[in-house]
């Protein structure tokens, strides 16, 4: 039987979207189109050029150039701020015919100076667009410009928001006493909320390094020789130039490099971001398994399914969902990291591709973010099953019974010998009942008020100073 011809799915249009983050999970990832995409790439360029144009003519920087007006550079940044859908297509047209993006985009700036009203020195000036430079001039520019607006202004709130909510979220169960798992065997009670303040703690960590990297930008020509602006205008003190341009978009100035900014400051921003990324994994593995024992207990969703033929399961998707995208943001990053740094001689075209790539490693991440805060939302804390399992497991009082014996000891207190062996006779491989411990500190010959105090002792009250070091959070 022939089956009949199906639909291609690639000539529909509107375009069907090829990746998930631009399909399924658009929603989420959206507001890093105005940063990371082509069109955002395009439109930085645009900036860099008219901010370029705007910097030699206020400067005086090329002799004859006319001064511009307030209204010709309020014209020039209007071309910026109005760069929508006609201009992405119009930029498009012309880079068909250009076979060469920045140079599109130089003939693009060039038809808007030809428009300008009549009279205007912006008519004048169209030789000084691109002026000296080479494209990679423009491009890292750019690229720092879209990179540190997608940190500052996306990635990072969204970060923070989630590491505010686990902080809270610690605050909130600093003085829920919980079982401790250490190699996954039961250990020294904890508080949940002393767990999740060392995972907010170690977040807020890279957060710190993140919002003190730096963004460098560099633009000295073809071989970052400064080769044709000399020649050009040899009276300019060139350097002096390009650092005030830099440093007037908001970057750091890079006065050593070849045609391409070396990309290092990339490296250390990517490798912080997805050292970020692992400890939120840690975060969402641990919380899963939370899950799993029953720690938490996850708020079912009205109208959602969490199997096809299960009825009763509430899976931790959103965990499982962020722990992927956390995965593939890192794996991103760090190819982003390693291949960006190295650079062929003068130039490679290596990076141009690369780097259109950090859209998707900054988006997964966010992906991530989101499901992260949204399964922190739907929980709740089972402290009866909590409770219980510190019940049931009074053996790990051993340790601070022996610790006491040490220090009893230390102050001359006879019959101490041996503690850490009798205690591991008395815990190791058994479970002991709460009158089996009180039964055994009671045949110690410890003084009174050790003795007392370790009588008194539980599983659950034997959590140190956990609910006060959530305190830290706030230091």
């Amino acid at each position: 039987m022939t089956s009949p011809a199906r639909v291609r799915l690639a000539d529909v249009t509107p375009h069907i979207a090829l990746g998930p983050l631009d399909g399924r999970y658009r929603a989420a990832v959206a507001p890093l189109v105005d940063h990371l995409s082509e069109a955002a790439l395009n439109r930085e360029r645009v900036h860099v050029e008219v901010e370029w144009l705007i910097h030699l003519t206020s400067n005086a920087v090329v002799p004859g150039a006319p001064a511009l007006t307030d209204e010709d550079v309020a014209y020039l940044r209007d071309v910026v701020a109005t760069f929508g859908p006609d201009e992405v297509a119009e930029l498009a047209a012309i880079e068909k015919i250009t076979v060469h993006d920045v140079k599109a985009v130089e003939y693009f700036l060039k038809s808007r100076l030809a428009a300008a009203p009549e009279g205007s020195a912006l008519r004048e000036v169209g030789e000084l667009v691109h002026f000296a430079c080479t494209s990679e001039d423009i491009n890292n520019l750019s690229y720092a410009l879209m990179v540190r607006g997608a940190v500052q202004e996306v990635w990072a709130p969204a970060a923070t928001t989630l590491v505010d909510q686990v902080a809270e979220l610690a605050r909130s169960l600093k003085d829920q006493p919980m079982l401790a798992l250490t190699h996954g065997q039961p250990a020294t009670p904890t508080t949940l909320g002393k767990e999740l303040a060392v995972l907010a703690h170690r977040l807020r960590r890279q957060l710190t390094r993140i919002g003190g990297d730096e963004y460098l930008g560099k633009l000295n020509g073809a071989t970052g020789t400064y080769g044709a602006h000399v020649v050009a205008v040899p009276g300019a003190d060139w350097p002096a130039v390009s650092k005030a341009f830099v440093e007037h978009l908001g970057l750091t100035w890079n006065p050593l490099t070849t045609q391409i900014e070396s990309h290092d400051w990339q490296a250390e921003l990517y490798a912080d971001v997805a050292r970020f990324n692992r400890v939120l994994h840690n975060l969402a593995t641990d919380v899963w398994t939370y899950i799993s024992r029953g720690v938490f207990i996850q708020i079912p969703v009205a109208g959602a399914t969490g199997s096809s033929t299960m009825p009763h399961k509430v899976n931790p998707i959103r965990f499982e969902n962020a722990e992927a995208n956390l995965e593939l943001s890192s794996a991103l990053l760090d190819t982003l990291a390693s291949t960006l740094v190295t650079s062929r001689l003068q130039r490679d075209l290596t990076d141009s591709t690369t780097q259109r790539n950090i859209g998707p490693a900054f988006g997964h991440s966010l992906l991530a973010i989101d499901n992260v805060a949204r399964g922190l939302r739907a929980l709740s804390v089972d402290e009866a099953l909590l409770a219980r399992e510190l019940d049931e497991n009074w053996e790990v009082l051993g340790e601070p019974v022996q610790s006491a014996m040490r220090a009893a000891s230390v102050a001359g207190v006879t019959g101490m010998e041996n503690p850490y062996e009798r205690l591991k006779e008395l815990t190791r491989g058994r479970r002991l009942t709460a009158a089996d411990m009180r039964e055994f500190i009671g045949s110690l010959g410890l003084p009174d008020d050790v003795a007392a105090r370790l009588a008194d002792l539980t599983p659950a009250s034997y959590t140190g100073l956990a609910d006060s070091l959530v305190a830290y959070l706030d230091a």
